[in-house]
């Protein structure tokens, strides 16, 4: 089901998956050139002052760059090599720091490329030379896997506990566990993860739709006690706090609004991707897509999506400018292209088409997604609570693996390199993300450890 430790993640493209990943970057250039898209959530409100001429080009893209290249660096590559898939941290992080940099559309053009002939040929290359060493630590970042796609399965316990109760998230928890042993024992060939997870999420959205709902009913109970004065005041505020929404975030929908085509464009190339078998949407579907279980990569990153929905559009709104991929709708889209259609050139044109038209709804939608978000307020605050779920279990799962990883590359020793140098980010302010420390923390210790081995203080752990 997961790739094993001991098998080493090959990083090699097909050539049509190579032009695929480089037409794909040098678009994406360009997108984020123009400030219409950019991945990184916490760089799109820094968009809206360059959008309306309050900051420049070059320090926007300053913002931008220190906000991404630990997930890069820490994240994105370290992934890359483990699973010999690419991750939405490798391919869109660098084009859009590329994009805003750039002054002129051809150079961004020019440089997404660039980037991405780095992402089809440069790997490869960091991946033998790494594999070759006597102390194998890629290889040994493959124990991040197994942690991450348990853990993965259990953020709907977090945020259900955390938003309804420790009584809700206990009987989740519960729930998930009984799905688990089930799924182990009556579908052997599904991850049991996947179904505990989807249980979770089902229940978090039947706890906020339920809790709405009473809310809903307990207002207009108190509003036909009420007088006459009352309705009509409430009524009013209603109306004016949608005509505030729309007065303040109208001209930003309206900006991605007109530029519905080359978003849709970029949707489906980001589908496309998906569908090409060597890209991953996420941390547990990178592993997923590795092993080819692409149904499961689907279901993992359509309900991942659910909690970042309410996150993307709001930020759209504010600032005018657009998600990379969207709500991520378009990753399943690619993963199912791939399952069910053989012939990789109709996989891709299949995807590409329904990618495209799910980002372009997204777009065209995107105020209604706003209203309808602000009726629904347990909902958008499952959405948030979803989103430092996911965090929250991502992180443990990646210490643990990386700590994992310590231990299969360099015993006690390794686990003191990894584990100290994760101790030393923290004492030190983060200077690499909380999430991305871990494995980069395995990228130097196992760079140390061979180093030790070149003078004999150390030799490669046996198995």
């Amino acid at each position: 089901m997961i790739l094993a430790a001991t098998d080493t993640a090959s990083v090699s493209f097909d050539a049509w998956q190579g032009v695929l990943v480089i037409v794909l970057c040098a678009f994406a250039a360009l997108i984020a050139n123009a400030a219409l898209a950019v991945f990184n959530d916490g760089a799109r409100p820094f968009l809206l002052d360059y959008i309306q001429g309050r900051s420049t080009r070059l320090a926007t893209a300053t913002i931008v760059t220190g906000l991404s290249a630990g997930f890069i660096f820490g994240l994105g590559a370290p992934m890359a090599l483990s699973t010999g898939v690419l991750n939405p941290w490798l391919v869109f992080l660098p084009v859009e720091i590329i994009g805003l940099i750039a002054p002129w559309r051809w150079l961004a053009a020019t440089g997404g490329a660039a980037w991405g002939a780095v992402c089809v040929f440069g790997l490869n290359a960091a991946n033998n030379a790494a594999t070759s060493l006597p102390i194998d630590f890629v290889t040994a970042l493959q124990q991040i896997s197994t942690p991450i796609l348990w853990l993965f399965t259990l953020f709907p316990v977090l945020a259900i506990t955390r938003q309804f109760g420790r009584a809700k998230g206990l009987i989740t928890f519960g729930a998930e566990l009984a799905v688990v042993l089930l799924s182990m024992n009556v579908w052997e060939t599904l991850f049991p993860g996947s179904l505990a997870m989807a249980t979770g999420v089902v229940m978090l959205l039947g706890f906020a739709l339920t809790q709405d709902r009473s809310t809903r009913r307990a207002e207009q109970l108190v509003l036909a006690g009420g007088s006459e004065a009352d309705r009509v005041a409430h009524a009013e505020q209603q109306a004016a706090t949608a005509a505030a929404s729309d007065q303040l975030f109208g001209p930003n929908a309206e900006r991605l609004r007109r530029n519905v085509i080359p978003l849709g464009i970029l949707g489906g190339m980001v589908a496309a991707l998906a569908a090409s078998g060597i890209f991953g949407g996420g941390e547990a579907t990178s592993f997923l897509v590795a092993d080819g279980t692409y149904g499961e990569a689907a279901q993992v990153d359509f309900l991942r999506a659910f909690g970042f929905v309410p996150l993307i559009a709001t930020t759209a709104l504010a600032s005018g400018a657009y998600a990379m991929a969207g709500f991520t709708f378009v990753y399943p889209i690619g993963y199912l292209s791939h399952v069910f259609i053989d012939a990789w050139p109709l996989a891709l044109a299949v995807a590409f088409v329904l990618g495209a038209l799910v980002m372009a709804a997204e777009v065209l939608l995107l105020s209604a997604v706003g209203r309808w978000l602000q009726h629904w307020p347990s909902v958008r605050e499952s959405a948030d609570h979803i989103r430092h779920a996911i965090t929250e279990t991502l992180s443990l799962a990646i210490l643990v693996g990386s700590l994992m990883a310590g231990l299969a590359m360099g015993g006690g020793l390794g686990i003191a390199l990894v584990g100290g140098l994760y101790l030393l980010n923290e004492s030190m302010g983060r200077p690499v993300v909380r999430m991305a420390a871990g494995p980069a923390a395995v990228i130097v210790g196992g760079i140390v450890l061979n180093l030790l081995h070149l003078v004999d203080l150390v030799q490669p752990v046996a198995g």
